[in-house]
């Protein structure tokens, strides 16, 4: 075969010796193959370099392979690391990756959903926060028997699949880190409401200070929308107060990013004066100046596992129930210091 012509499945089964049908069985990822069969099948798909027909494909199997990513997120940031997993790992397993934006607040919001799959544009849908905290998105889906699997869910139900991270013990080990550098006023600012996961961030702050024998002051807490905007705005907020705190952690990095140009719109020094924390761990983290001491959250790793889930619960054409936690780990740079001595 010239390396101008295109191989084709009939190439693929002559070479191994087997029947068109059985390529089309490893192809599709389908169990009843022996495992000495599909390695003999794989083998000749990488020596004639074949790329499936995925029209074919999918009209064989009677599915799309392509996988939904459903989204209602603030941060691009967030959203760039989740969707670079997902693809990750559809590549790898011979899927596409419909990204599709979601209003969470549409009360038809899972009738579109279940649509998606009813109308043969995916296979399975990725719920990322806050949609993966919508209990009765979660429950339709259910009932439609549509494939789905969630990340970062705050409740993480026995009857569904997930993966998570270590929210609420990163939100303690960034705010005994602050307090281990002296600070002993640190002021909070809460992620979107909506995002529920993110609120037991909030708990392992307050835990780090109760350890600590400090108090929880609810006037150093300021709610936030996971947006730089609102960093700032709450920024302004805590440090326009007649006692401002020493050490700020925000629950993302752009609220962070936000509250570290309210600093110096108020003439403050990073970290001499005032020390800024985030959470994520996004691009964003190492383009301000200084540096953001954060928490590293495995989103990007999370997205592909999730994804890997979900598709073999596709190829298996079976419910495979799994879960999967991620931990989180601190990332210490230059915006944290010692506390400013009195």
């Amino acid at each position: 075969m010239s390396h101008s012509q295109k191989a084709t499945i009939d190439d693929v089964a002559a070479l191994a010796g087997v029947s068109i049908k059985t390529v089309s069985r490893v192809l599709n990822n389908e169990a009843n193959v022996r495992q000495s069969t599909r390695e003999k099948v794989n083998l000749a798909i990488s020596r004639l370099d074949y790329r499936p027909n995925l029209s074919a494909r999918r009209l064989a199997a009677r599915r799309s392979y392509i996988v939904a990513l459903l989204y209602d997120n603030p941060s691009a940031n967030y959203l760039s690391n989740i969707q670079h997993g997902v693809v990750t790992a559809c590549n790898a397993s011979g899927y596409d990756v419909l990204v599709h934006p979601c209003d969470s607040t549409d009360p038809r919001l899972a009738d579109e959903i279940n649509h998606l799959r009813e109308q043969g544009r995916c296979d399975g849908v990725i719920l990322t926060p806050p949609l993966s905290d919508m209990s009765e998105l979660v429950q339709s889906l259910e009932d439609k028997g549509t494939p789905f699997i969630q990340i970062a869910p705050a409740v993480r139900m026995d009857s569904c699949s997930w993966v998570a991270t270590t929210d609420e013990a990163a939100g303690y080990q960034i705010t005994d880190h602050l307090i281990r550098l002296g600070h002993r006023r640190i002021g909070y600012i809460q992620g979107h409401p909506d995002h529920k996961a993110m609120a037991t961030r909030e708990d392992g702050y307050k835990r780090a200070l109760r350890a600590a024998g400090l108090k929880v002051d609810r006037k150093l807490i300021i709610a936030g929308f996971n947006s730089f905007e609102s960093g700032e705005a709450a920024g302004r907020k805590l440090l326009g107060s007649t006692t401002p705190p020493s050490a700020i952690f925000a629950a993302n990095d752009d609220m962070a990013a936000g509250v570290m140009k309210a600093a110096r719109d108020l003439g403050l020094k990073i970290p001499e004066q005032l020390s800024v924390a985030g959470f994520d761990d996004t691009p964003v983290a190492s383009q301000t100046w200084p540096e953001l001491t954060t928490i590293h959250q495995p989103i990007s790793e999370m997205a592909e596992a999730a994804a890997g889930i979900l598709i073999e619960r596709l190829d298996a054409q079976e419910y495979l129930q799994s879960k999967q936690v991620i931990d989180a780990r601190l990332i210490i740079r230059q915006s944290t210091g010692p506390a400013p001595t009195a």
